[in-house]
C-alpha cells in the first residue's frame, strides 16, 4: 500500500531535514518548503550524507513564512504536516520582531492552509524555549505544563518561540475544528551534522573544539537530532499525541563545562583546544555590555536547565539515546566534514 504525503516545512533546516529522513526510511512521500528553490540541490546532497537518497520520493515547493503564496500548494494532498519552518539565531534579527513575526504569522499561514486541504495533523516543531525560561530556578524539572515567563529576562528567539506556540493552540481551539496539532518541544538539538548549514546548538560543540576561552556557567539539556525525528514520527502517527506537547530531553541537563570534559575524554588529541576552566560569571555579564549577542546567555547564567522528557517515554514509547552519545557524535561529525577550525 502506498504511504501517504507529509509536508515538511523549512526544508533547509537541520531538525526538517531529518524529519524527512526518517519519513523517507520509513516510506512515506515528503514535500518539502524552500524560500528558494535554488537550493533544492543543496537539501538532496545533505539528505544523502544522512543515507537517503530520495529521488522521486521528495519535491519541493517555494514558500516563504512572511507570504501567502506557496502555502495552499505546498499542503494540496497530504494527510499530515510537521512544521519547523522558523527563525532561527542566524545573527540577520535586528529588532525584536524580526524574530516574533515570521514566526507567529508563518504558524497562522501553515494551519490555515492544512486546515483548508483537509490535513489531519500538524506537528509542530516549537523549542524548550517556549517551555522553560524567564523564570529562577524552580526546584524540580520543567515539564509539559510549563510555559515561559514572558516578563522575566528573555531571548527574542524564546520570546518568538512561545508567542509562535501559544498562536497555534489558540488557532486549534478557535478555528481549527478538524484539525490535530501536536508540539515537540526538545532542548539543544545535536547529532551529525549533514554539512556546514547546520543548527545553532552545534556551534556550541564546534565553538568548544575551535578552544573558546573558557566554558559559561550555562546549564542546558541536550538530544540527538534522529531522536527529535523519530518523536515528530511518533507524534505524527500516535492517536494519543493529538492536542498535546512533548519535551524531548535525554537524560539529565549538563553544565558547560561537562560537556567540555566529555569532548576531552573520547575525542583525544582532536579535543586539545576544548577549555578546561570555567568563566566566572560576571566576565560574562561585563562582556555582554559590549556584545550584545552576549545578552542571551548573561540571562540563563547559574540557571538549571533540567527538564522531563516522561511524557513522551510513557505515552509514545519514546526512547532517545544518552546525550553524551549525541555530543560525542556531533563533534565527529564535525571533525569528519573538516568543519573544525
Amino acid at each position: 500500500m502506498q504511504k501517504e504525503t507529509v509536508l515538511v516545512t523549512g526544508g533547509t533546516g537541520f531538525i526538517a531535514q531529518y524529519c524527512m529522513i526518517a519519513l523517507l526510511e520509513a516510506g512515506y512521500h515528503v514535500r518539502t518548503t524552500v524560500r528558494s528553490l535554488s537550493r533544492e540541490g543543496e537539501v538532496r546532497a545533505y539528505l544523502k550524507t544522512g543515507g537517503v537518497d530520495a529521488g522521486p520520493n521528495l519535491s519541493f515547493v517555494q514558500a516563504d513564512l512572511t507570504r501567502d503564496a506557496g502555502w495552499a500548494d505546498a499542503c494540496s494532498g497530504c494527510a499530515f504536516v510537521m512544521h519547523g519552518a522558523s527563525p532561527t539565531p542566524s545573527g540577520d534579527q535586528t529588532r525584536e520582531e524580526d524574530w516574533i513575526n515570521p514566526a507567529v504569522e508563518g504558524n497562522l499561514r501553515v494551519l490555515r492552509a492544512a486546515k483548508a486541504a483537509g490535513v489531519r495533523r500538524v506537528v509542530l516543531t516549537s523549542a524548550f524555549g517556549a517551555v522553560g525560561v524567564g523564570h529562577g530556578n524552580i526546584g524540580r524539572p520543567f515539564n509539559e505544563t510549563d510555559w515561559t515567563n514572558l516578563s522575566g529576562r528573555i531571548w527574542p528567539y524564546q520570546k518568538s518561540k512561545t508567542l509562535s506556540e501559544r498562536v497555534a493552540w489558540d488557532y486549534i481551539a478557535r478555528d481549527g475544528i478538524g484539525l490535530e496539532l501536536s508540539a515537540i518541544n526538545p532542548v539543544a538539538v545535536l547529532g551529525p551534522a549533514l554539512g556546514p548549514d547546520f543548527s545553532h546548538s552545534i556551534r556550541l560543540i564546534k565553538n568548544l573544539l575551535e578552544g573558546q576561552g573558557g566554558c559559561p556557567k550555562i546549564n542546558s539539556g541536550f538530544v540527538d537530532v534522529r531522536d527529535v525525528a523519530d518523536l515528530h514520527l511518533r507524534a505524527m502517527t500516535n492517536p494519543a499525541a493529538a492536542g498535546e506537547r512533548f519535551l524531548a530531553i535525554s537524560g539529565e541537563s549538563l553544565w558547560m563545562i561537562d560537556v567540555a570534559r566529555i569532548l576531552r575524554q573520547h575525542l583525544g588529541q582532536a579535543a586539545h583546544c576544548v577549555p578546561r576552566r570555567e568563566v566566572p560569571n560576571w566576565v560574562i555579564r561585563l562582556a555582554a555590555l559590549r556584545k550584545p549577542g552576549l545578552k542571551g546567555i548573561a540571562t540563563l547564567l547559574g540557571k538549571n536547565m533540567n527538564a522531563s522528557s516522561d511524557k513522551a517515554k510513557q505515552l509514545l514509547g519514546w526512547s532517545p539515546r544518552p546525550a553524551e552519545n549525541a555530543i560525542i557524535a556531533t563533534a565527529e561529525s564535525l571533525i569528519r566534514l573538516g568543519l573544525v577550525n
